[in-house]
């Protein structure tokens, strides 16, 4: 599982700071972040970064199960 940390309005949005969550890809974790928390996430989902071990990513980056990925608003 990758670890998933939130940045700021990611984490009010997450209404969390960090959860874990088994995706193959950057896209697929963000479909199912936005399945888990919807609503105020999906508003700001779409001006974030995920950034993969340090490593800005896109949707096709694939995810090991020891990542870590943070979500940061902004892009």
């Amino acid at each position: 599982m990758a670890l998933v940390r939130y940045v700021a309005t990611a984490a009010e949005a997450a209404g969390t700071a960090a959860e874990q969550v088994t995706a193959s890809s950057v896209g697929e974790l963000r479909a199912q972040l936005l399945a888990r928390h919807g609503g105020e996430l999906a508003q700001v989902i779409g001006d974030c970064s995920f950034v993969v071990d340090g490593v800005r990513s896109d949707d096709g980056t694939p995810l090991g199960p020891s990542d870590v990925v943070d979500v940061l608003p902004g892009r």
